[in-house]
């Protein structure tokens, strides 16, 4: 796993004076790894994460709430895959936001994913989130037209105020047991146009290849003023960025493993002990199994 150390190199706990341009999506923590050594690298961090996870299912007192949010390419769903490869899929929920349904744009901007957070002991993943709702929405002006908010309502400082009831919105997540954990991954717009690009020359991975995604590459400049924005405002203690380097997939599934395993042993969940009653319980069940000898049908079986 990668040290504490290079991972703070990349959470955002205040955004005053956050620059994106200050973190290199190429970097690589100085790490110089082949891909088997990425792969062990990885395959460490997700049984560290396994274990965790286990005793956060049994202990079912914390939620965790991993926000995942990118410009096209940048690996948010093989993020999920290999990152999250060894967690017990019982207690764990992806849930991908696409446009508003007709339903979604007949409430505040907050309710189609409040919908969706995890429950107690369990991990959610949004693969994009409420945040589309001061990235995408800021930078289509349709978008915003669609949700028909009252004229007076729609003013400069719109994206402020959602700025404001995001931050409300994540600190009530927090009072309630739910841990926030909000990834960016940083991809630079040269690779992404290779990664573009490998989509339409491989006919394996043609599958992924959206024209759409050119239409927003032009927006490039306007979504990264967005995201630094956005970052920038609504970064904090208790709901941090981690602004994580895109352009090698190895190095930004290493720092967001290494993320939620640091958060998860901070918690530090515990199994549940057994009371008196209990542990009395359960110790005459197993003299029972244990004196009980033969199976109806007479035969023995091994312990």
């Amino acid at each position: 796993m990668l040290k504490d150390d290079l991972i703070k190199r990349f959470k955002v706990t205040d955004g005053e004076g956050f620059k994106l341009s200050d973190i290199d999506p190429d970097d690589t923590g100085g790490l110089d790894l082949d891909k088997d050594g990425a792969k062990e690298l990885l395959a460490t961090g997700v049984k560290r994460l396994h274990g965790l996870q286990e005793r956060l299912y049994a202990e079912g007192r914390w939620a965790v709430l991993i926000v995942l949010q990118a410009m096209d390419a940048a690996g948010k769903d093989g993020t999920i895959e290999h990152v999250m490869s060894g967690i017990n899929p019982q207690g764990c929920e992806v849930t991908s936001f696409k446009a508003p349904s007709t339903v979604e744009l007949r409430h505040d901007f907050l309710w189609r994913t409040t919908c969706a957070l995890p429950q107690r002991g369990h991990i959610g993943i949004f693969n994009r989130s409420y945040y589309e709702e001061v990235l995408v929405a800021r930078v289509h002006e349709e978008v915003l037209e669609k949700q028909n908010l009252p004229p007076e309502l729609v003013k400069d400082d719109i994206w402020n105020e959602r700025f404001d009831s995001i931050r409300d919105f994540e600190r009530h997540l927090a009072r309630n047991g739910v841990v926030v954990l909000k990834f960016f991954l940083h991809l630079s717009k040269g690779e992404q146009r290779r990664r573009l690009l490998e989509r339409i020359d491989e006919p394996d991975k043609n599958w992924k290849f959206d024209a759409g995604d050119l239409a927003e590459r032009k927006r490039w400049p306007d979504y990264m003023n967005a995201y630094e924005e956005a970052i920038a405002g609504t970064a904090t203690k208790h709901a941090p960025w981690y602004v994580v380097p895109a352009d090698n997939k190895w190095f930004s599934r290493l720092v967001v493993a290494a993320a939620i395993a640091e958060k998860l042993e901070e918690l530090d969940p515990q199994f549940p002990k057994l009371d008196d009653a209990a542990r009395t319980a359960m110790h005459r069940a197993r003299a029972e199994l244990a004196g009980a000898g033969n199976d109806p049908d007479g035969k023995k079986h091994k312990s």
